[in-house]
């Protein structure tokens, strides 16, 4: 064994010491419930009742070098888990995750980022089907949160990879079906030292596409603002997600504004508008449809408890241009935290 070997077999084993000797950790629970009442006109939507559990474990412990090692599982309703990630936070060079996919990560954590009293414009009961950018925040993925020592003050950034971009969720030992979506990439930055109470944000995604069903890569890109004066935040952004597939190409473009306002630490109402237009060109004619949703909110917390409620109306739902993909709905939510 050459001493260049040498060198290189006694790092590995180092950092593998380093890793394997982590010290006792912990595990903690907490969660919260809620309670929801639906409705949209013109559908028959059954009863308007629901409920959803979200209960969040995390185990933490910290290895001999200093970083520290984070489990987080999420169950957002009924017996299976809907999140899970595994993160490292180093002293130095910031923060690692596996994450399985289930969004947060990448392009995905700036898919929508206007502020708003309780949820996103085409989050609520009234089913708005608007595409919105994830990247390789839809699939199982690397990320790598750099640290704030080796950028300039007031910038972040995130560099996601995933080997399979088609695929999420995958258990430990086991691989992701085949696919026709290769390897994607993505990267996010975010500036809140340009104006006292500005946050600017920008991301990209590049995914490979197979050449059997598509002529070139997916390629998504998010952009936008958001500032804070007083009580008031007001946010604008611009998504595209573009499917270059062999017999069609579909765009989708997103224009996103919007407005709230702390009334006090427990009253806050917000307003936003979706604008996301669609465009299929089929090799013989071009469609571009607009579908348009719009909420007002209010959110109203009482210590552990909280009071929600959304009003919402979209326009072309699902980009379907009929009377009936034109709906109005009312979303109120009971929660609690424990």
């Amino acid at each position: 064994m050459n001493k260049l070997t040498k060198i290189g077999v006694s790092a590995l084993c180092g950092s593998l010491a380093a890793i394997a000797s982590a010290n006792a950790g912990a595990l903690s629970v907490s969660g919260g419930a809620t309670a929801t009442y639906s409705s949209v006109s013109g559908e028959t939507t059954g009863n308007p009742l629901g409920m959803a559990s979200a209960i969040s474990f995390t185990g933490s412990g910290e290895l001999d070098n200093g970083s520290t090692v984070t489990l987080a599982i999420d169950q957002d309703d009924k017996s299976t888990y809907s999140a899970s990630s595994i993160s490292i936070a180093t002293p130095s060079m910031g923060t690692w995750k596996i994450d399985q996919g289930a969004g947060g990560t990448g392009l995905d954590r700036i898919d929508d980022m206007i502020p708003t009293a309780w949820e996103e414009t085409n989050g609520t009961a009234v089913g708005t089907g608007a595409q919105t950018v994830s990247g390789v925040g839809g699939a199982m993925a690397i990320e790598w949160d750099i640290s704030s020592d080796m950028l300039p003050d007031g910038v972040s950034m995130q560099i996601a990879h995933s080997p399979k971009a088609g695929n999420s969720g995958t258990s430990d030992k086991a691989q992701g079906g085949d696919s026709t979506v290769g390897a994607g990439w993505d990267f996010v930055v975010q500036h809140s030292a340009l104006l006292d109470g500005m946050n600017f944000f920008a991301g990209y995604s590049t995914i490979e596409q197979s050449a059997i069903r598509a002529d070139g890569d997916r390629v998504a890109y998010s952009i936008g603002a958001t500032y804070a004066v007083g009580g008031a935040t007001i946010g604008y952004q611009l998504t595209r997600d573009g499917h270059n597939l062999v017999t069609s190409t579909s765009m989708y473009e997103n224009n996103m504004y919007g407005v709230s306002f702390a009334v006090n630490d427990d009253l806050s109402i917000s307003y936003g508008v979706m604008k996301s237009q669609k465009d299929i060109n089929d090799g013989v004619a071009t469609t571009d449809v607009e579908l348009e949703a719009n909420s007002l909110q209010v959110a109203y917390s009482m210590g552990g408890a909280s009071i929600k409620i959304a009003e919402t109306s979209v326009d072309n739902g699902t980009y379907v241009s009929t009377t009936a993909n034109d709906k109005d709905g009312t979303t109120i939510a009971l929660s609690l935290a424990f």
